[in-house]
């Protein structure tokens, strides 16, 4: 199966999560859906390799993360993640692009979010609190493409947008 090749969509989060890191220090790092390992890379100046999990359900991403030196589990979302194990930061830059019926199945479990493009992250949302210290944050990136009236209802504040050709990216936090 093929590894997300970080994309415009990879370097924005990543050139955030560094300022953003910097100004909020969190101490532990959750990357869900790490694909090529670039959050963790963008991040590991800051924390000690042993603070940062990353986990894919692509078992190539994995093996091609844990080859860069971090610890990465195969799971789907968090269900492989142990119920007790929280963490100060979550990330997921998320399959967002809602169903197309001509995409290639390999390409579709990296890029599309659902039907509507909204499901996974929702998924995502509905379990990731489970995972958060008390005081953590959770940083979804979505495309203007995606459905937001769902994630909303999650009460996200928009800490960056950038625009591309034909959609404007958003980085979202959740407490």
């Amino acid at each position: 199966m093929e590894i997300y090749e970080p994309s415009d969509d990879s370097f924005f989060f990543a050139g955030f999560l560094k300022n953003y890191i910097k100004k909020n220090k969190p101490s532990s790092f959750l990357d869900i859906g790490c694909g090529s390992g670039i959050l963790a890379k963008s991040v590991c100046k800051f924390f000690s390799k042993k603070n940062i999990l990353c986990a894919d359900i692509n078992a190539s991403a994995v093996s091609a993360t844990r080859l860069v030196g971090f610890k990465a589990i195969k799971s789907n979302l968090f269900s492989k993640i142990p119920k007790n194990q929280k963490f100060d930061l979550i990330t997921f830059n998320a399959p967002y692009l809602p169903e197309a019926k001509h995409e290639p199945k390999c390409s579709k479990l990296i890029t599309t979010g659902g039907k509507k493009g909204d499901e996974i992250s929702l998924k995502f949302l509905k379990q990731a609190k489970e995972h958060l210290n008390e005081n953590g944050r959770i940083l979804l990136l979505i495309s203007s493409l995606t459905p937001l009236e769902k994630i909303n209802k999650f009460e996200p504040k928009i800490l960056a947008k950038k625009k591309l050709f034909f959609e404007e990216l958003k980085i979202l936090e959740f407490k």
